[in-house]
C-alpha cells in the first residue's frame, strides 16, 4: 500500500433509482488526502450529483480503509446515501478509481 499522505483518488459512479418519477444521478470528484487510520487511512468524499429531474443532491461521506490490488495501488469502497432533496434520497456504492494509476 502506498504511504505518501498527500496521495488523492478520482471516483465516479451512478445513484441508485429513487423518486416519484424514477430516476438516478450521475457523479465524479476527487478524495481528500489520506486521513491516517492506524496503520492504514480512508478519504473524505464531497461531491454534487449532476441536475437531473430539476434537483441535485450532495454526497458527503468517507471510504473505507484501503483495500490492496496489487503492484502496492489500492482502492477504497463506499457505501451511503445522498442528501434529502425534492422529497427523496438515493442509495450509492462504487470502489475509487486506483491512485497514481501510471505509477509515476
Amino acid at each position: 500500500m502506498r504511504d505518501d499522505p498527500q496521495h488523492v483518488h478520482e471516483f465516479l459512479g451512478s445513484t441508485k433509482l429513487a423518486g416519484l418519477t424514477l430516476h438516478n444521478h450521475r457523479f465524479a470528484g476527487v478524495s481528500s488526502r489520506a486521513i491516517p487510520i492506524g496503520r492504514n487511512h480512508i478519504h473524505a468524499i464531497s461531491t454534487n450529483v449532476d441536475f437531473t429531474v430539476q434537483h441535485i443532491h450532495r454526497i458527503r461521506d468517507l471510504t473505507g480503509l484501503a483495500i490492496p490490488v496489487g503492484r502496492g495501488r489500492h482502492v477504497h469502497f463506499v457505501r451511503g446515501t445522498t442528501s434529502f432533496d425534492a422529497n427523496h434520497d438515493h442509495n450509492y456504492v462504487f470502489a475509487t478509481l486506483i491512485e497514481n494509476p501510471l505509477g509515476i
